[in-house]
Formats: structure tokens, C-alpha cells, sequence
């Protein structure tokens, strides 16, 4: 049986934290920021961390990452 492959595509987009969690970013930071508040995009910059309900999907397209 061949080993299981990274998901490339999402191995760019999640880093994996220490204690073993992921940490993403924010969607709706490409542009279109005047229709934004200041408060938005302030918060927008952060990293956030990937919701559990969508945990396992994630950990099994990027087991391979270290």
C-alpha cells in the first residue's frame, strides 16, 4: 500500500500549532477594504484558529505536514 500524500494545496494554507492545533486565516482579505471597518480589518489581520467541527478533515489532508 503506498503512503498517504500531503494535501499540497491545504499544507499552504494550515500550520499546525504545538499543542496540536491549526491555525488558519481570515477570508476577506483580498481586497474591497473601504466597504470594511476599521475594527474588521483589524481583526481580519490575526490568525484564527480551525473550528473543531471541521478538525478531522483538515488533520487527514495535512497528516504528512510536520
Amino acid at each position: 500500500m503506498p503512503k498517504m500524500r500531503t494535501h499540497r494545496a491545504s499544507a499552504k494554507r494550515f500550520k499546525r500549532t504545538a499543542n496540536g492545533g491549526l491555525k488558519r486565516h481570515h477570508a476577506f482579505t483580498g481586497h474591497r477594504f473601504h466597504g470594511k471597518t476599521k475594527k474588521q480589518r483589524r481583526h481580519l489581520r490575526k490568525p484564527a484558529m480551525v473550528s473543531r467541527s471541521d478538525m478531522k478533515r483538515i488533520k487527514q489532508m495535512v497528516s504528512q505536514m510536520r
